[in-house]
């Protein structure tokens, strides 16, 4: 397997963390949506888009889609949040091969989930509340389920039998990546801005994404 566009992922990465931390803004302009671009490049070499990883690379396309929506000019919320609920869909069903399985650390994997989001969406829904953006919560509950069923199947790879224990380890860390990127994302516009908020948010949104890929298309063509 040919890993070049990966390392080539990193690069561009690299550059969109500098940007964001300087402001660079031209650089964001090719960095951002460069990065995922260099991803969907390398899972067609590898994958091929075979299986289940098809759906990783509509995960990753609807990414790339919410990633040019929120560069353009305005305030376009919404449409990138469909994106991006869509792409989490699209994870949602590329982990799941097969049924959840059914057992006790299944079980405690689900309320560890649970018990995690719990707080951080009753956080972000006072926030709309405070701000006068009441009519974002239900979009954003729509989008909180989804993307802690993406959390919750990526997790669930750590208990399947099926899965080999280090590229469940990849897909469960990647998942868990993308969703604190998100969360920090949302925090800081509805709660309270974040030191190095944005740099956060592109480091852990790069890291999920390439670990979801790797650990899921490692798995898929083993």
């Amino acid at each position: 397997m040919n890993y070049n566009w990966l390392a080539f992922a990193a690069i561009i990465a690299l550059l969109e963390w500098i940007a964001v931390e300087r402001q660079v803004r031209p650089l964001e302009y090719f960095a951002k949506p460069g990065t995922i671009l260099a991803l969907i490049i390398w899972l067609w070499q590898a994958s091929g888009f075979q299986g289940y990883t098809l759906w990783l690379g509509l995960g990753l396309m609807l990414s790339l889609a919410g990633d040019v929506i929120l560069l353009l000019p305005g305030d376009p919320l919404i449409p990138g949040l469909v994106a991006f609920l869509l792409a989490h869909i699209a994870y949602l069903i590329g982990f799941n091969a097969s049924p959840p399985p059914v057992n006790l650390p299944a079980f405690v994997i689900l309320l560890a989930v649970f018990l995690a989001v719990i707080p951080i969406y009753r956080g972000i829904a006072a926030g709309l509340h405070t701000s006068g953006q009441t009519s974002l919560r239900l979009p954003v509950l729509a989008y909180a389920i989804v993307i802690s069923l993406m959390l919750l199947s990526a997790l669930l790879t750590l208990v399947r039998p099926e899965w080999q224990p280090a590229t469940a380890l990849m897909a469960g860390v990647g998942a868990l990546s993308f969703f604190i990127s998100d969360s920090i994302l949302a925090w800081a516009r509805f709660v309270a801005p974040l030191p190095h908020g944005r740099l956060i948010v592109m480091v852990t949104y790069h890291i999920g994404q390439a670990l979801i890929v790797l650990g899921c298309t490692l798995h898929y063509l083993a």
